[in-house]
């Protein structure tokens, strides 16, 4: 986002001439001036638009989208759609490339400690673990996955890469619990692709820093803010958070609505999946619907069989629009500035992020 300073125009107040032509003329009042310094930002959304099947929908324009900030409509100065996959003929040859690849982060939450209390999670864990293993093997070329899993901290099992074998490692250590390692300068990328790495805390800061999955969500999400594009962080999780006395979830103010703004603001979207049994309900599983909800994801949850939710991520995510606008806010002052985004079709479906940081 860009940010540019507007001073309002200066105005003079008009002067009075005297009718009198015998008096001299009057002599010129000093100028009456106001201002006011305000930050213009231009903001960019991606917004994933799909019919009820899940197919995703393109040809859309800027009057095919309805953008507010705080119940008043914007103007749409830019509308742009990015596929990753090439655009074919009418024999089904490629005519045009691909114009972006996807990015996403498997991110596993270890299950290790639950399987005492709730027998039988730790397997359906490694068994998603399989078949994301099988799902990397079918993406783009062009595709990036970076791999990372949380116990008592996080850790970054994979930077980005586009290298298969790289990513299958990377899954079984983190779905079958990698030791702890700081993020130390020996392991940083040498080539000049996208990373989480480079930005990562340095040494044993990123354990330090992460006691908490809310923690690793916010510090991964942070280190993805410079690599451009749409990220897909897909959460294999039970759920996590607390439960009131009445068996309910229980919103942290400490942690989810902080975690969903950093997430939003670094353009991360969460498809959760849930590990428990398909028979199992869990109020923690709240925690994972309102991550992907207000993140622009999706929750997945009673999986019968990961291929279909892991299928479904990628069908999904084939294609995106950008949506760009300009907004103020006072110079000088930060904050979170919510957006709700909408399509005019209402048999269309939309998601998109529901909001963005501002300001220092």
């Amino acid at each position: 986002m860009r940010n540019a300073t507007i001073a309002l125009a200066t105005f003079a107040l008009l002067l009075a001439r005297s009718a009198a032509p015998q008096e001299a003329a009057p002599t010129p009042q000093p100028d009456s001036t106001f201002g006011e310094q305000v930050e213009v930002t231009e903001v960019l959304l991606d917004a994933v638009v799909t019919d009820g099947d899940g197919n995703v929908i393109v040809g859309l324009g800027p009057n095919d989208f309805k953008v507010e900030e705080d119940g008043k409509p914007v103007t749409l100065t830019d509308v742009r759609f990015y596929s990753s996959r090439a655009r074919l003929d009418y024999a089904g040859r490629p005519v045009n490339p691909a114009e972006a690849q996807r990015l996403f982060v498997l991110f596993f939450h270890d299950q290790r400690s639950l399987n005492t209390e709730v027998p039988g999670v730790l397997a359906r864990a490694l068994d998603a673990s399989r078949r994301a293993k099988d799902w990397v093997r079918k993406l783009g070329p062009q595709d990036y996955v970076a791999v990372a899993s949380w116990e008592h901290s996080l850790i970054v099992e994979q930077d980005f890469t586009r290298d298969r074998k790289a990513m299958e490692r990377a899954i079984a250590e983190a779905a079958t619990g990698a030791d702890p390692r700081g993020n130390w300068p020996s392991r940083l990328p040498a080539d000049e692709g996208p990373s989480l790495l480079k930005n990562l805390p340095k040494g044993n800061a990123v354990r330090d820093s992460t006691p908490t999955i809310y923690e690793a969500l916010q510090v991964l999400a942070k280190a993805s803010a410079n690599v451009v594009g749409r990220k897909n962080l897909v959460l294999f999780s039970s759920g996590f958070g607390d439960v009131n006395s009445f068996g309910q979830f229980q919103p942290d103010v400490r942690y989810d609505q902080p975690t969903v703004q950093i997430l939003n603001d670094s353009n991360v979207a969460v498809y959760a999946v849930d590990v428990l049994d398909p028979n199992t309900e869990s109020p923690l599983g709240s925690a994972l619907s309102l991550l992907a909800t207000e993140t622009g994801g999706r929750y997945f949850q009673h999986v019968v069989n990961f291929v279909t939710p892991l299928s479904e991520i990628a069908s999904e995510t084939t294609g995106y629009y950008l949506l760009s606008y300009r907004a103020t806010h006072p110079r000088g002052q930060d904050g979170y500035q919510k957006v709700k985004v909408a399509v005019t079709n209402p048999g269309l479906r939309v998601k998109a992020r529901e909001g963005y940081r501002y300001g220092d």
